[in-house]
Order: C-alpha cells, then structure tokens, then sequence
C-alpha cells in the first residue's frame, strides 16, 4: 500500500443502508435478530455434522464448510454495520477497512467453488453410485474443500490490495454499509483502469466458471434421473439435491440481478439493497432449506435433542419427589 494513500486517508466513514436517524432502532433491531438467527443456525449445523456420526458422509462435509463460510461471511460486515446504527460517528479505519473489503471478496469466491463443489459430489453420488466412495475419499474431499479458500482469499488479498493501492483523495465517505470495491473506486482521484477490469475480470469469470461446473453437473444428474425405471428411485435422487438446487437458486439469482442489470439503471439504494440479500438473506435461509428439506438433518437434530430433553424431565421428576 502507498505511503500516499496512508498520508491523504486514515479512515472512512460508512452512511450505511439509510440516512434517516428515525429508522436506526428498528434497522438495529432488525439486523440483530437476523444476526442472531444466522449465528445459531450455521453455527448448530456445523457442530451438528461434527457430532452425529450419521452425518459424517461427503455431502454433510462440504455442507459443514458452506455454513463455516456463512457465518464468516455475515460476521464479517453485520458486526460494524450494528455498532453503527446507534453511533453518531459511522467510521472505520484505514485497515479495518481493508480487512473488510478482503474478507468479503475471500469468502464471495469461496462460496461459489463450494457450492460448485457440492454440485460435483451430487454428480458422482448419482451419476457413479458404485465408484463414490473412491472417488470421493476423505483425501479428495479435502482437496475439493480447501482449493476454494486457497483460490478464494489468494484473489481476494490479489483484489483488495489493488483497491487499497489507489489514493483516496476526493472524499473519505462510502455509501454504502460495508466496505466494498464500487464505491471504494468512486472515492478515488488515482487511475482506476486496472482495478476496474481486474474486478471485471474476476467477476465474470469466478462467477461463469463455478456456475459452468454447477450447471454441467446437473445436466447430468438430471439426464441420469429421468433414465431411471423406478419412480421412487427418480424421487429421491431428485431429493438429495433439492436443497442445493435452492441455496444455488437464491444465491446466484441474487448476484445475477446485481451483476447483469446495465450500470446505468442500478442506484446506490438498489445496490444496497441486493447486497443485503446475498450478506444476510442467504447466510440465514441455507441452515433452514438444508434442516427443513433433509431427512438426515433432521433425524440427527431429534437425536441430539432427545437425550436432553430426557434428561430434562429425569431432572424435573427426581426434583418433584424431593
């Protein structure tokens, strides 16, 4: 980063999702609960997946790393944005700001190439039934979960630091609730060329690629369901990937609306609006559309809680003799 740039801006200030000091409280409120949701139901999931030896298959293992990469992904921006709705000075340092816009490119990519994970291990569960333990070992499982965060934060750190390379002169005011590129490069009196089409570039092809490898899976899997003789067959094929095909459905459409609309008809309220759905609205509805649409889920969240509940009552009775 440039001596420069230290020298001109040492902090920003964030306006957040509104201007209107009426509506903080309620947006705190709001968000808050949103948080809370998001914590308890990724953050149960993976401690779920850890302790009910049912779930310790391939397809619960990558669904532990998608829920680890939501509540980062919510934590990474919910926590500034909070303590700003009921603080008068909305600001940010220099490298706190930095870390923010990095992190969030980081766990962005991430979660594309573990999503497209996940499709891979669905296409080879169905596709190659009798070939799936071979070719999804724990070794190769590894790999196929470690590769996105590899690849996701060597780009993110590669994105922010071109970001943070430019000198912010005009202004030290960001529209927005988090610390992202678009109005980061608005802030700059510096060429913005190369960093412009680098998140051109990184935007179109993280996002084609990994939605390639999605929609190529599925072309298969769907094309191996219909070839099956048994209608109950064809049923629970399609039931296993149910759930994945909504947590894609509502992620990729979210960035999609962001993304393909012309920049001259999307505004800064718009834009914030959109990002709202991919930071909080997905990190909060995948615990539930993978509890609620999967059978193993829910059997091994009945026999954790069954046990407590046992003992719960075993307490209330020997308290009631005494």
């Amino acid at each position: 980063m440039s001596m420069a740039n230290s020298s001109v801006t040492t902090g920003f200030v964030l306006l957040g999702l509104t201007g209107r000091p009426e509506l903080q409280p309620a947006l705190f409120v709001l968000f808050l609960v949103v948080y809370l949701v998001t914590v308890l139901g990724n953050l149960g999931m993976v401690v779920l997946i850890s302790l009910d030896a049912g779930l310790h298959k391939p397809m619960y293992f990558f669904l532990a790393h998608l829920a680890f990469v939501d509540l980062c992904y919510a934590s990474n921006a919910t926590p500034q944005m909070l303590a700003n709705f009921l603080s008068e000075e909305k600001t940010i340092s220099f490298a706190g700001c930095f870390t923010q816009c990095f992190v969030f490119i980081a766990l962005l990519l991430t979660e594309f190439y573990m999503l497209a994970a996940m499709a891979y291990d669905r296409y080879v569960a169905i596709c190659d039934p009798l070939r799936y333990s071979v070719k999804m070992s724990r070794r190769v499982c590894t790999a196929l979960a470690s590769l996105p965060y590899l690849y996701g934060f060597s780009d993110g750190l590669f994105q922010a630091i071109l970001t943070f390379r430019m000198t912010f002169c005009r202004s030290n005011v960001i529209n927005h609730f988090y610390c992202a590129d678009p109005p980061l490069i608005k802030l700059s009196c510096s060429d913005t060329y190369v960093k412009e089409h680098a998140m051109l570039v990184s935007a179109g092809f993280n996002l084609s690629a990994s939605l390639s490898i999605i929609l190529l899976s599925y072309t298969f899997i769907i094309t191996t369901i219909l070839r099956m003789n048994s209608a109950e067959g064809r049923r629970k094929a399609f039931s296993t990937c149910g759930s994945h095909m909504v947590a894609v459905s509502l992620f990729y459409g979210t960035l999609f609306c962001m993304y393909v609309r012309p920049p001259a008809d999307q505004t800064v309220e718009d834009s914030k609006i959109i990002a709202v759905f991919y930071t909080f609205v997905s990190p909060v509805l995948n615990p539930l559309i993978y509890s609620l649409r999967n059978k193993d889920v829910k059997q091994a969240l009945k026999s954790v809680l069954r046990p407590r509940a046992l003992r719960t009552r075993a307490a209330c009775a020997l308290s009631n003799e005494q």
